[in-house]
This record gives C-alpha cells, structure tokens and sequence, in this order.
C-alpha cells in the first residue's frame, strides 16, 4: 500500500483533483437531473400547438370574405424578409445571436447588473434562442423550474437547427398581439401590406413587440407602441446597424396602423359555421394556417340579409316576432347564403344550423313523399278529411272545418291535418321518419303519432337540404359550404366534387307529383305570397301550435331557400303563420336572386320561365348587373365561376330534359 502513501506538494495536487473529480460527478448527476425534464418537452418531437387554426375564408369566386382563429402566416422565407426588419430585432433582442451558443452569458450579466442599477427589471436576460424555446415548447408561468428548462432546451435548439433556422422559426412562432403569430401575419394586419414591403418605421413598431405584444400593440395603445419603436430605433444605431441619419426619417414619419373599424361586412353565422368544418377536415395535420375557397356568394348573401332585416324592421313588432334565420343552396348543395340571427354584434348564436325547431306542415313532404313511393299514391287520389283520432290524440285542421273527400292535391294546397295523419297510418311512421333522414334531416327526433303534422326538431340548413332533394331531381343532395381548403404555401389539403354521384331518394314519378304540388300551394295555396313573376317558385308553409315557429321552404330551377321565424325564447308570436312574414321573405330573396339570370324549369312544373337575353358580347354581362347597388357587384373572378355554373345549368337541362321525354310529357324545346 506504501505505493498509494504520498505527501507534500503531490498529495496536495492529488486532494485538489480527487474533490474536484468527485463536486465534477456530482454536478453531472445534478445536471443531468435538471435537463431530464427539459429533454422530455422533445420527446414527442413537436412544438407546442397552437390554440388554434389560421383560416383565411374566401367566396365563391375567390375575394376574401372573413377570417377565423388566430392569425398566422410563415410562408415568407428568412431571406426575404426585410433587412432593416431582421436587424431591429437582432438590435434589441439579441444582439449577440450569431457569437453564442445559445445562452448569452455576457447579455446576461449585463442584464443583472442593468435591473440591479435600476432597482427593477429594465432589461431581458434571455437570448433569442431562448425566449424560442419558451414559444415551442413551455408555458408563460414565471418560475425557477421553467427558466431552467429553457436554458437546456436553447442547448438543444443550437444543437439541432442552424441560426437561421432559429432565427426563422423566432420570426414565425413569436405573439405579436391582435392574434397574430409571426411577422408576416402581423405585417399585413397592423400596416396592410406584405411583410417585404413594409418600411423601417414599421420593421421597428413590429420589432418593439416582441418584448410586450398586449402593452405595445399600436390597435391598443399607438403612442406607446410608437415610444417602443423609438427605442428600437436607438438600439440600431447602438448596436453599429445603422446611423443616426439613416433612421431620423423614421423618427419624423413613425408608423400609423391601418383603422380595422371599417372591416369588411363578413357573414359572420356563415363563416362561424364553416370554421368549425374546417377544423373537423384539418384535424391531425402539422399545419395551423389555411386558406379555404367557400361556396358563398356575397351577392346572394347581401340579398339574404336585405330581405330577412326589412321584413322584421316593417312588421315584427306587428307581429311579435325578433328573430328569423335563412339558408340558400343552389340544387348541388353549395351553401350561396346563411342567415343566422338579426344581429351577429349582439348575438353569434347561429340559428340556421345550431337551433333545432318544430318545422310544422313544412313537414309534410316527406309524409307525402312516403305515401306516394310506399302506396302507388298521386295528386288526384280522393281521401277522406274527416275527424281522425290517434288514441286519444284528435288533431284538428285550422279553422276546425273539414272538407269531406279531397285529393291530395286538394288537401297539400290548403295544408289540411287530418289527410296527411290518415296517410301516416296507412305507411306506419317510422318509414316517414327514415324518408326525412334519407332526404336530409340530420337531427334525431322522437317518432310519435303527432310526426306527421311536424312535431320533429329540425335545423333550417337541414330543410334546406332535404327540400334540395326536389328540383335535383330525386336525388339526395346535402349542404356544403367548403369546396376548397389550401395551405398559406397553396397546398391542396381538401377539394370538394360537386359531380360525385350522389344517391336517389326518390323516384321521378314522386318528385314530379311533389314538385307540381308545391307549386300549386304557391300559386293556390297558403304560399300565395311566395309567388315571384316569371319563376317557377314552390314551396310548403309551416306553422307550429301556438305560433311559436313560422316556416316557409321552397324552390325554384335555381335555388333552394328555407326561412324560420320565432322568438329564441319560444315565447309564442302574434299569430305568425308561414304563408305571412316568412314567405314574404322568401319572395324578396327569390325576386332579387332572378334578377337578370337565366330562370330555369322545374321538372314537373308546367311553367315557361321569363325570358332571358343573353349579351352578345360576355363582357355586356356587366351592364345586366347595372341595377344592383355597388355593394352588391361581382368582382371579376366571377366570369370563370359563372361560366362553370352555366355548364351545370345546361347538363341539368338536358337530364330534365330526358326525365321529361321518358316519363312522355310534352316539352316545349325552348323551356328545355
């Protein structure tokens, strides 16, 4: 053992490397400790997502309509965004960014000594890699553990991605206020411009955000984010980027936000609606921003809402009745307007897709729509309307008179009771129930004796596409309001095919019954104010007990139009029925959407439609829109979406056409 006996200078060498050996496994343990948690946060090797999606909505013909979720656009590569943008941040974040190794310890201890000078925190110790790792991976809580976590994590970002990655990633993932993440969202938000194109005053109001995006967002406060912004511009001539000279412009003229006050009028129920699908479709993918090309037309919708707000501005009060809803869907399904409430500011509860209501006689297509497939029915088959009791449930017509033996087109017209309760017996009502869901009523609802008359929950969007079923000839035609979703890189993610099969409901014999049907209630019938010259229009009224829901769903060869009336409250209205306010509403829309268009038949109905001039020239299409306001003008895209329109409109022609000659009803060859 005498070998390992040493003493003087060697044995005090030997302590100082033994203990030194020993505090050096130690701090490694402890380290290591320390790191595990951080380490854990890349395990799954994702960042944090976002608490939303980045939806940009655009209408049918491709203008900007509206946006939702969190702004957020990171499209722009590093190398083009603006020189003066990178180094004012570079200048008051981290001016060291390119010389350390992800922790500043020189801009750390000048931070201590700066807040210890000033007896308060005047400056950040984080680097930017740091502060990235915050974005990516924790949360804001302000503690010991999460300040260590982000010093390891720094590591690891320097270790697995170049400066320029960090620095692009900075730029992309950082909160700039307002709900934008990144600059470039930012950017166009605040100044309305592309991120390349803004100048030095601007990349440094947008670079002064990062510290304090909430305190320093020019929308909340503009003279404290324009006094941040001077700051900025200090710190570049600080740090060696610019001169004074170079940035005293910038002083003189700083930067004025764009006033959002004046935003676009978006339709909000609908947008509202289509985010949530659109979240349903993206859900599992990396990506959080999306541009999404929507069926609406903004033409359709100003016409929509035009109509639903005079009605209830000239005769609500009158009748007791605040809110209405309404959606339209051209005979593919696509959504062209939505209606969800008189005031979105007031109240974002879309009653055209969210609230379930009693449709009333509304329902009664589908129970004649059942008798006609399942007992060989037609219009001119006689019944009995005659008291008819269910147990002890006797349902009564309005005006409690009966009529004795009627048709069915007799008794479909005049909206009697008792005929189509007769006629659930007959069929049994469960296979009404099943030809309501086929069609496309979507909400379940309890089979009861009373479903017949409408005593069912039902969604306006539902009515809408179950009516579809009708002028599209038998077969089923759901409701869409997406046709196309892309990345902010314009990537297809989602393409809707408004050509893909579809499936038959109904046979042609039925749709040609129901449609002549309904429009004998238009013409005849408790629709009479649904009339609009030169149009096709059919429809059914519905009214519910106590007037607490009034109803009017139709169509024509080119859209399809439902419109509920009530009170959210349920409180019960001034005898509103169906064939009053709502198929006034119907009527004003109708008018207005055949405004200077191309009115299609009907199959079944025997009507010629007005007459349609075509323009010589396609660009006189302009001049047959000179009567609708500015507000309501197309833009220029709208030619190819017009002329792909026409295409469909000509192909249905033609299966009208031949659903005509096979079932042998003569047709006049310019009606087809």
């Amino acid at each position: 053992m005498s070998v390992f006996h040493i003493s003087g200078m060697r044995r005090f060498v030997a302590e100082v490397l033994s203990d030194g050996l020993t505090f050096g496994a130690i701090g490694a343990v402890l380290m290591l400790a320390l790191a595990l948690p951080a380490f854990d946060a890349t395990a799954s090797g994702e960042f944090n997502k976002a608490e939303d999606y980045s939806v940009i909505f655009q209408d049918r013909y491709g203008n900007e309509v509206g946006r939702r979720g969190i702004r957020s656009d990171d499209s722009v590569e590093l190398n083009k965004l603006p020189d003066n943008l990178i180094k004012a941040t570079l200048a008051t974040e981290d001016r060291r960014f390119y010389e350390h190794f992800g922790i500043d310890l020189f801009g750390t201890l000048r931070a201590v000594v700066s807040n210890m000078q000033a007896n308060s925190v005047v400056e950040g110790g984080s680097s930017l890699t740091q502060q990235l790792a915050k974005n990516l991976f924790l949360s804001s809580e302000r503690t010991f553990e999460r300040k260590i976590k982000e010093a390891f994590l720094s590591l690891w970002l320097e270790t697995h991605y170049t400066k320029d990655e960090i620095l692009k990633l900075y730029f992309d993932r950082a909160y700039m206020g307002g709900g934008n993440f990144g600059v470039t969202a930012a950017a166009e938000y605040y100044f309305g411009k592309k991120v390349q194109d803004i100048n030095l005053a601007e990349s440094a109001m947008l670079a002064g955000l990062f510290k304090a995006p909430t305190k320093y967002a020019p929308h909340v406060d503009l003279a404290a984010a324009r006094g941040r912004a001077n700051v900025v511009l200090s710190n570049l001539v600080e740090a060696g980027y610019l001169t004074e000279g170079q940035v005293t412009a910038a002083r003189r003229a700083p930067a004025t936000p764009i006033d959002r006050s004046g935003d676009i009028n978006s339709p909000n129920y609908f947008l509202d609606w289509a985010f949530e699908r659109v979240k349903e479709i993206v859900a599992g993918r990396e990506d959080i921003g999306f541009v999404v090309r929507t069926t609406i037309d903004p033409n359709l919708q100003s016409y929509a809402e035009e109509a639903t707000a005079s009605v209830i501005r000239e005769s609500g009060e009158q009748y007791g009745v605040t809110q209405a809803a309404m959606v339209v869907t051209d005979l593919d399904g696509a959504v062209r307007a939505m209606v969800g409430g008189m005031d979105y500011g007031k109240s974002q509860y879309n009653r055209a897709t969210a609230s379930a209501r009693q449709p009333g006689s509304s329902f009664k297509p589908f129970v004649y729509s059942t008798a006609f497939e399942m007992l060989g029915n037609t219009p001119n088959t006689v019944i009995s309307d005659r008291p008819t009791c269910i147990g002890n449930w006797c349902p009564q017509n309005y005006g409690r008179s009966y009529s004795g033996q009627v048709t069915l087109l007799n008794a479909f017209t005049r909206s009697i009771n008792t005929v189509p309760v007769t006629l659930s017996v007959a069929t049994g009502r469960q296979p009404i129930a099943d030809m309501a869901h086929r069609m496309g009523i979507t909400n379940d609802f309890p089979v009861t004796r009373s479903l017949a008359l409408g005593v069912a929950s039902v969604s306006v969007l539902d009515m809408a596409s179950a009516y579809a079923v009708f002028p599209a000839g038998g077969v089923k035609t759901p409701a869409f309001g997406i046709s196309r979703i892309s990345t902010l890189r314009g990537e297809k993610v989602y393409q809707a095919n408004p050509d893909a099969p579809r499936e038959r409901v109904l046979t042609d014999e039925t749709v040609r019954n129901m449609n002549m049907m309904m429009r004998n209630v238009v013409t005849s019938g408790t629709g009479r104010r649904a009339d609009v010259e030169g149009v096709p229009a059919s429809g059914k009224t519905g009214t519910t007990s106590s007037y607490r829901d009034a109803w009017f769903c139709g169509f024509t060869g080119n859209y399809v139009a439902a419109v509920w009336m009530g009170n959210d409250d349920y409180r019960p209205t001034h005898r509103l029925t169906g064939g009053s306010l709502p198929a006034t509403i119907w009527q004003k829309f109708m008018e207005y959407a055949h405004t200077n268009i191309e009115v299609l038949p009907v199959y079944g109905v025997d009507f010629e439609p007005k007459p349609y001039v075509r323009p010589e020239n396609p660009d006189d299409d302009a001049l047959l829109l000179a009567e609708r306001p500015p507000s309501m003008q197309p833009q220029a895209a709208t030619k190819l979406v017009d002329v792909a329109d026409k295409l469909r409109a000509a192909i249905r022609r033609s299966r009208l056409a031949g659903a005509r000659a096979d079932a042998g009803t003569a047709t006049r060859s310019e009606g087809i």
